[in-house]
């Protein structure tokens, strides 16, 4: 089940643990974690993801971890994900093939049925 509060995405944590109490200058921030501008404001407005190279620059720069980083971004798009997901209805459930009308032609070569 989904949480009900969506998750901080890493650019807010970006900007309010690190851009904003130390006065960093953008462009220059973007040039040492080689980024370009408008990645940086795309992170920091939350409208881009920290993949994994940008999550070992952002480590390396403000002492962290890159799964810190990792972390943040895979539970923001996991919760996205959950409220934007249409339910599939179960194919298996504890190992075993669920026969309803609705599976069998999935796995009807399976069963001996063409």
């Amino acid at each position: 089940m989904a949480k009900k509060r969506k998750p901080t995405h890493p650019g807010e944590i970006l900007e309010e643990d690190y851009i904003k109490p130390f006065k960093l200058h953008l462009g220059r921030l973007a040039d040492r974690l080689g980024l370009s501008r408008k990645t940086l404001h795309k992170i920091r407005a939350g409208t881009a993801s920290i993949t994994v190279s940008i999550a070992m620059a952002l480590a390396e720069a403000f002492d962290t971890t890159p799964q810190f980083w990792l972390n943040l971004q895979q539970k923001y798009d996991l919760w996205t994900a959950e409220h934007q997901h249409k339910r599939v209805e179960p194919i298996i459930r504890n190992g075993a093939f669920i026969e309803n009308a609705r599976n069998l032609p999935i796995a009807a070569s399976h069963f001996g049925r063409e």
